[in-house]
């Protein structure tokens, strides 16, 4: 259990309840059981957490050795309190968690991780695909993929842009 961690709150006030984020570019390793408990810091009116954890995966046509994450210092994180800002205009949402690294990361190291508490499951559900489709899409992370057949920059996927697009039509 982990009791020695400092909240983030923004402090911003609506439809009565505190809502606060926690938005961080970090270069060390992710404590994905952290984002968890700082959610249940403050359990009033929450119903439902839900957290996403994405990691490195293998290639499939090469031997990983190492995958490199660089980003625009200031510009993402404004970019992910954007999307956060989004994620609650549509959703009742108590708290926001996001947690991306940057930097080179191995095989099963997590990358991001996305969690939000709210009072019931699908604002929760909801919420966490939506930031995490949105964060794929308009974040400003560069990726570099190392493996036995050299280095190449990744560009971003048509997956991913459709996979936001389908928020359009919910708004």
């Amino acid at each position: 259990m982990i009791t020695d961690f400092e909240p983030f709150p923004r402090g911003v006030v609506n439809t009565e309840v505190l809502m606060q984020d926690h938005i961080e570019v970090v270069e060390t390793a992710i404590d994905s059981a952290h984002g968890l408990a700082w959610l249940k810091r403050s359990p009033e009116g929450v119903g439902a957490l839900v957290s996403f954890t994405g990691m490195v995966r293998e290639l499939p046509n090469a031997q990983l050795t190492f995958m490199e994450l660089e980003h625009y210092p200031g510009m993402t994180e404004k970019a992910l309190q954007s999307i956060a800002t989004k994620a609650r205009d549509r959703w009742p949402l108590k708290c926001i968690y996001i947690v991306h690294r940057v930097g080179a990361m191995t095989l099963s190291d997590e990358v991001v991780q996305v969690a939000v508490s709210s009072a019931h499951r699908v604002a929760a559900f909801e919420a966490a695909s939506f930031i995490m489709d949105y964060l794929k899409r308009d974040a400003p992370f560069w990726k570099r993929e190392v493996s036995d057949k050299g280095s190449v920059w990744v560009e971003q996927k048509a997956s991913d842009l459709c996979a936001a697009e389908r928020w359009i039509d919910n708004a």
